[in-house]
């Protein structure tokens, strides 16, 4: 028969579990605190423990620490009416076998105890032995949400932030994935390396390759002294490679031989330099689709994939809109130095009922647009600006009630830049923070695009 402890300071949780636990016939154990829990670990060795986040004298933590240092068989479930995004984190890297929030569901938490016995037993019957320690540490609370699917990245933030596997991190435009990558890196055991991000679609073939692996002094016209690339300065860090998909065939081949033999060169050198950085690579594009057409090497594909978090889009999370829309307030108010911070039933409904095709930097945007327009410390209807057709009807289903205009993706790329400038007076400095670009990418689009603030449009 298997052995569950259940610890909980409150009587009646750990009462009402542990006899739901008799009834489904395994043996309990109890423990009003995480002092005696862990006494009862030592001298009872169960399969599962169950424990409670926030006791007094030791905490969930303590016990999950504790537990593990015992036996790192033993699985442990936490479970807690607090949940956010550090203590999920925490908890997963530590070694918690599962999150679970309360009130409990009975039917799931079935199904999570079933599943970590099942873990337990294959593990036993394998042999596999890993006593892990980890250190604390802090996550910036970048990443806003409580819905189910931020729950499961934050899960896969702490699973994977403990080692140096790559990573890759698909979602849609907008979807926060440099914040998860910057989770990751800054969650775990490359804190306190370097952080460099390439968005392989602001270079040039060419100079995408000295940018990421370096140059000798003469390899080009204009080369006059050695450059270290990005490879190099991430050093035993992270590199971050945004939208992977749009790099080219020749270069897909450098970096699959890259992650397989863990070394590179310079362009125009000889000498190989050995990669220690961990690589996290992120795309919007569906790259089972690219392999299949042959844009992307199917082996490069699995050598990035070796874990992967998906991003769910906004419109699937719309609970999580009410949190990011106090976040964003806090943070655009500092920023601009206004004091927006009041906000209509009936405007929460727009902004909850919009589609949201750029997901979260489009809200961003958009509640960016509405302080800059606002006259007082309410955030009015009229200030938001959203593509719609006189109603509070979504983009998508104007889209399906009105007559597409037809323009290219070049335009529209034109006057959104158009749009954030002119909203900002033309400060360069937050435009290109909010379009999530770099400030040389910015200025070298306005220049492309022939743009100039709305001031001198009279001239």
């Amino acid at each position: 028969m298997e052995k569950i402890l259940v610890i909980d300071d409150d009587q009646s949780i750990r009462k009402t579990l542990s006899g739901y636990l008799k009834k489904q016939n395994y043996e309990v154990l109890s423990a009003e605190n995480g002092l005696k829990g862990i006494e009862i670990v030592k001298n009872e060795l169960p399969d599962l423990v169950i424990t409670d986040i926030r006791m007094p004298g030791a905490d969930g933590f303590d016990v999950l620490k504790n537990v593990k240092d015992i036996d790192p068989h033993i699985h442990v479930i936490i479970i807690t009416a607090f949940d956010d995004m550090q203590t999920t984190v925490k908890a997963m890297q530590q070694g918690a076998y599962d999150y679970i929030e309360k009130p409990l569901e009975i039917d799931s938490l079935k199904i999570t105890i079933q599943r970590a016995l099942k873990n337990k037993k294959l593990s036993d019957q394998l042999n596999t032995f890993v006593n892990e320690k980890t250190e604390e540490y802090l996550v910036e609370n970048t990443l806003i949400g409580k819905t189910p699917q931020m729950r499961q990245v934050y899960k896969k933030i702490g699973q994977v932030s403990s080692s140096r596997v790559t990573v890759l991190i698909e979602g849609e435009s907008g979807t926060g994935k440099e914040l998860v990558a910057r989770a990751i890196h800054y969650s775990g055991i490359t804190k306190n390396q370097p952080f460099i991000a390439v968005n392989c679609t602001a270079l040039t073939e060419s100079l995408l390759e000295s940018e990421l692996f370096g140059h000798v002094k003469g390899a080009f016209t204009g080369s006059i002294r050695d450059k270290k690339g990005k490879f190099e300065l991430a050093d035993e860090g992270t590199i971050f490679l945004d939208e992977i998909s749009e790099i080219s065939p020749s270069l897909q081949v450098k970096l699959l031989r890259i992650l397989q033999q863990k070394e590179f060169e310079k362009v125009g050198g000889e000498a190989l330099i050995p990669m220690k950085a961990r690589i996290i690579a992120a795309t919007n594009k569906n790259l089972v689709e690219h392999v299949k057409e042959g844009k992307f090497r199917e082996d490069l594909y699995f050598r990035l994939k070796v874990f992967s978090v998906d991003i769910p889009p906004l419109r699937e999370r719309i609970e999580d809109i009410p949190f990011l829309v106090s976040h964003f307030l806090n943070k655009i108010n500092l920023e601009l130095h206004k004091n927006v911070n009041k906000i209509p039933e009936e405007v929460m409904d727009i902004l909850k009922n919009n589609y949201w095709v750029g997901n979260v930097r489009e809200l961003e945007n958009t509640l960016m647009q509405a302080v800059v327009l606002s006259s007082d410390d309410v955030l009015l209807k009229e200030n938001i600006l959203l593509r719609k057709s006189g109603n509070n009807t979504s983009i998508q289903e104007e889209i399906q009630s009105t007559k597409p205009e037809f323009i290219s993706l070049g335009e529209l790329e034109k006057r959104h830049i158009k749009n954030i400038l002119d909203a900002l007076k033309w400060d360069k400095n937050k435009a290109h923070k909010i379009l999530g670009i770099s400030l040389p990418t910015l200025y070298s689009k306005i220049e492309h695009y022939k743009l100039s603030p709305f001031e001198e449009k009279a001239h």
